[in-house]
């Protein structure tokens, strides 16, 4: 497979199609090679416009939604961005390519230790890859000026919303239960955090951050 057409395809294709516009973004998309932020047995299904599984409840999300978020999410040369599950990577590897540095927090230890590698093997090297609790996201180096979820959930936690700076914007799908997920983006302004609507994708959930089991009696 000729991965660079390929790419330009998914750029194309995908990406373009739905409403992309900004150069930075779009460049980024075509610039980072999904490839080699998958698992070898899935990297010939890295442009697909759908999300990946990658295992252990992991999914690569597909590429239009990453775009779209970052293109809402107005990224400037100069923001710290945090990216919550980076799993192995991709993410992380295309907001460093808008962003000056990112953060990307990962819970399991293997991903976490593959991403670093791929990153530093490649020459990524405004991406820190911290091993971490998802749900704490990563507050040491807080405040951010972007978040970014890689997948969805039900709820985004108070405390990662504590983490975003004054004009700090986070991107996220969240899911309700039986509905279909919605792309939101919540926004700090004068120390208040609001949000708006966005689009529909209904991605998979994040691990840990499904909807609460609830019973009937």
């Amino acid at each position: 497979m000729d991965y660079q057409i390929a790419r330009h395809n998914m750029v194309e294709n995908q990406v373009r199609t739905n409403k992309v516009t900004d150069p930075l973004v779009i460049a980024a998309m075509e610039e980072v090679p999904r490839e080699l932020f998958l698992p070898e047995g899935k990297r010939g299904i890295a442009y697909v416009d759908e999300d990946i599984p990658v295992g252990n409840g992991r999914y690569a999300m597909e590429p239009m939604v990453i775009a779209r978020m970052m293109q809402s999410a107005e990224i400037a040369r100069s923001d710290v961005a945090l990216v919550i599950g980076a799993g192995y990577g991709y993410t992380g590897a295309v907001l460093s390519r808008v962003a000056e540095t990112v953060v990307a927090v990962e819970s399991d230890k293997e991903m976490a230790s593959i991403a670093e590698k791929t990153f530093q093997s490649h020459s990524y090297d405004n991406v820190i890859v911290v091993e971490g609790d998802l749900a704490e996201g990563y507050a040491k180096q807080s405040p951010y000026n972007v978040i970014v979820f890689d997948g969805a959930v039900a709820e985004v936690p108070a405390n990662i919303l504590d983490q975003l700076s004054e004009g700090g914007r986070l991107l996220v799908v969240v899911r309700a239960p039986g509905k279909v997920g919605v792309a939101r983006l919540y926004e700090r302004e004068n120390a208040v955090v609001g949000h708006r609507d966005l689009f529909d994708a209904n991605i998979p959930y994040l691990p840990g951050f499904e909807p609460a089991e609830s019973f009937v009696f």
